[in-house]
């Protein structure tokens, strides 16, 4: 069975092509600038293909990728017709999904019901996979959600200590983000630990310019770092993550800000690059706090303190932890970030041997032989998910 597994951004869609059969990666590729010009990257292989093309929308999008998908120059199958699904990540399920699900009239209705929560990623994600049904009538879609993952949260974990009829009405509650990739890598963890993932406490990584801990306790999400939106929790990129609610308030009064700015500020112009004024990529931090730079110092210093905090609360929750799982972008490949902040778990039993921890892009184990905790890099892969779970809805 090949699954063409797509991930609709606001102005982006990334896409591969897997054969399921032996879960070979068979082409992948992006789309970018949607709705300004267009820009398509492919690849098949060794085989590259860039090209400047009109996307006024994504259907425009979807059907170049089918188009590179068929090229008989860099193309990988001969008929659309060998495409038997489509899986579609979906970054807000609600309350509606604790699993991934095939697509229908009703599932629609439920993902275009919680575009509120999640504005700028479920109304792209809901016209790629109407894009999919116009251009491949007939093929089966499925949808995986970021937050089904953590559905198994408990009340005391996911709820506000807000008025709880706010709650009943309009479903405020922390949701959890990046849910496929902690699922993923948990399950990746407990089998390069040669253990069943149920008898794990494990405390996951997902460290990218999005970043976001999670506490996984048998395979499943105990509590994680982002609540009702992808904005809370850890310092990132670009967002400020946790902050004083009444700070919020104060700024916008100083400052004459709306609502919406002061969203955008918190979201785009905060974060690492707001505290160090050089950029929100962790390799121009480092390179400017060893150039003596003190706020890209700072910034760097606040990310690996609030990531070694928020785990060390997991595993309080957990009431101890078998392994810490570094992964996506920052995680897999900056030795310093995990090595800042594995320093704070000594106190756990947690020792790193700095040569295993020399590497990037790989899944290893850079804890030392007589360490009491376990400290993993294991690479995400959410496109493998999406195309495994839409393979299993279709068996």
């Amino acid at each position: 069975m090949k699954v063409l597994v797509l991930n609709c951004g606001s102005s982006s869609l990334k896409y591969q092509l897997l054969d399921m059969e032996n879960e070979n990666l068979l082409a992948k590729g992006l789309c970018e600038r949607i709705g300004i010009d267009g820009r398509l990257a492919h690849q098949a292989g060794d085989k590259e293909y860039k090209a400047d093309l009109p996307m006024p929308d994504h259907t425009a999008a979807v059907r170049f990728v089918l188009d590179a998908l068929l090229d008989k120059g860099h193309g990988v199958i001969k008929s659309i017709d060998e495409v038997q699904a489509a899986g579609h990540r979906v970054v807000h399920g609600g309350e509606h999904f604790s699993g991934s699900v095939l697509i229908d009239e009703k599932v629609k209705k439920a993902i275009e019901d919680c575009c509120d929560l999640a504005p700028l990623h479920n109304p792209p994600n809901l016209i790629g996979i109407n894009a999919c049904e116009k251009l491949m009538p007939g093929v089966p879609q499925a949808a995986v959600f970021d937050t089904a993952f953590h559905q198994t949260m408990p009340p005391k974990a996911y709820l506000y200590a807000i008025p709880y009829e706010l709650y009943e009405k309009y479903k405020i509650r922390k949701y959890g983000f990046h849910g496929t990739s902690h699922r993923y890598v948990a399950e990746r963890a407990a089998a390069f630990m040669g253990r069943p993932c149920g008898s794990l406490k494990l405390i996951t990584c997902h460290l990218g310019n999005g970043a976001s801990v999670c506490a996984v306790n048998g395979g499943k999400s105990a509590d994680t770092s982002m609540g009702f939106t992808p904005l809370q929790g850890l310092v990132m990129g670009t967002r400020s993550g946790d902050i004083d609610p009444a700070a919020v308030s104060f700024i916008m009064e100083k400052e004459g800000m709306t609502v919406k700015d002061v969203e955008g500020m918190l979201n785009k112009k905060s974060g690492v690059l707001g505290v160090s004024g050089v950029s929100s990529d962790f390799r121009d931090l480092e390179k400017a706090a060893e150039e003596g730079n003190a706020r890209a110092e700072t910034a760097l210093e606040m990310f690996y303190y609030k990531v070694a905090k928020t785990a060390g609360e997991y595993a309080a929750a957990l009431n101890g932890a078998d392994a810490v799982v570094f992964t996506a972008g920052i995680g897999e490949n900056s030795v310093l970030v995990r090595k800042k902040i594995c320093s704070y778990f000594t106190h756990l039993g947690l020792t790193v041997d700095d040569d295993k921890n020399n590497c990037r892009g790989r899944e290893v184990d850079f804890s030392t032989a007589g360490s009491k905790m376990k400290a993993l890099v294991i690479p995400t892969n959410e496109e493998l998910v999406i195309a495994r779970d839409t393979k299993s809805l279709l068996a």
